[in-house]
């Protein structure tokens, strides 16, 4: 057998196994090579005799899609294979199509129907028994994609994810199509749709867990402390934004967004008026006097000049060369050979309608 049991699949850029392509002497240990390469490694116990048995994977975004349709096994994932592999920080979130199967992970053992989402975590020992010919299609994540903490994941695994909540039964046909159309999408598309997915799955996690759709106030305050203060140590980066913060926390882009409901306002306009106040602030100082107003946008994230231009007078009532102009007159009387007015009374901060 070949060293890689892979073949393209066809009419698709995805990766199809398939035992029968595989003489019938082979197929035992073709389904074996097959299925760890796909999971990662696991002791399989399979019949003597593999009859039928199908793995197509395609990648979509940071994770990959997977549909197999085999006979009845075994996989276990021990401690000696996890402490050897390479490739254990990674969430297996399966849907089981057809069949019955048994989930077995962190002292917990639950029993799967057709229709049935359930969670099992690559990094610790699990044991997954399917005992009649069956189908499952299943979101391979990276860990840190998922965002959940140690013990919310350890809540969540080896117990079914419910199918009849209102979530579940919308992540539940959804997972099934996607994972069907997944390698028809282009880069972005699927990148996209594969953030949609996991908000998803974070929602039904947090269902699991019997949580409200918000965290206690308090926990929620100390998460936007600490959230503000990354984005103030990141206003100069042009490529801020909620997609970088919710990353950069482990948290969905969902979940930011409703830590900022908190305080009225959306986390894009939060960062917009926290780089115009420097901005302001920048213009404003002898130390900056040097800089042309656009050097000044630059230097807080501002991408387009006469865009700053737009909101900085939206913001505060003035045009940035006016502000400066009225903080610093004897720079600007000296420039242009006459006085300047003084400065305009201006809010604290920007206007409550920017």
């Amino acid at each position: 057998m070949s060293s890689d049991p892979s073949t393209p699949d066809p009419g698709s850029p995805g990766t199809l196994y398939s035992t029968k392509t595989v003489s019938a002497q082979r197929r035992r240990a073709y389904w074996r090579d097959a299925l760890s390469r796909t999971f990662g490694a696991v002791d399989m116990g399979v019949p003597d005799e593999v009859d039928r048995g199908t793995i197509r994977t395609s990648l979509l975004g940071p994770m990959q899609t997977v549909t197999v349709e085999g006979d009845p096994q075994t996989a276990r994932r021990t401690r000696r294979l996890i402490a050897a592999s390479d490739n254990d920080d990674y969430v297996v979130v399966k849907l089981l199509c057809a069949g019955t199967a048994r989930i077995e992970q962190d002292a917990r053992e639950a029993h799967v129907r057709p229709g049935q989402l359930f969670v099992y975590d690559m990094a610790r020992p699990v044991r997954l028994t399917l005992p009649e010919r069956f189908r499952t299609k299943s979101l391979v994540l990276p860990r840190e994609v998922l965002g959940l903490g140690e013990s919310d994941l350890r809540q969540i695994t080896a117990a079914p994810l419910g199918s009849e909540s209102a979530v579940g039964g919308l992540l539940t046909p959804l997972l099934s199509r996607l994972v069907d159309s997944a390698a028809t999408y282009p880069q972005r598309t699927g990148e996209l749709i594969a953030r949609n997915v996991v908000d998803l799955v974070q929602t039904l996690a947090e269902e699991r867990l019997g949580r409200e759709t918000e965290d206690s106030a308090s926990g929620a305050r100390m998460s936007l402390v600490r959230i503000r203060a990354y984005i103030d140590r990141h206003l100069a980066h042009p490529d801020l934004s909620p997609d970088s913060i919710a990353r950069a926390h482990h948290i969905s882009v969902r979940y930011l967004h409703k830590l900022f409901e908190l305080e009225d306002i959306t986390v894009s306009r939060w960062i917009q008026q926290r780089r115009l106040e420097r901005c302001r602030r920048d213009l404003a100082r002898r130390e900056s006097a040097d800089l042309t107003v656009a050097a000044v946008a630059h230097r807080w994230g501002f991408t387009s000049a006469s865009h700053f231009s737009r909101v900085f007078r939206a913001a505060y009532g003035i045009s940035p060369a006016a502000w400066r102009a009225s903080a610093l007159p004897e720079r600007c009387a000296s420039l242009r050979g006459g006085r300047t007015a003084g400065p305009p009374s201006l809010s604290a901060g920007p206007a409550a309608s920017a």
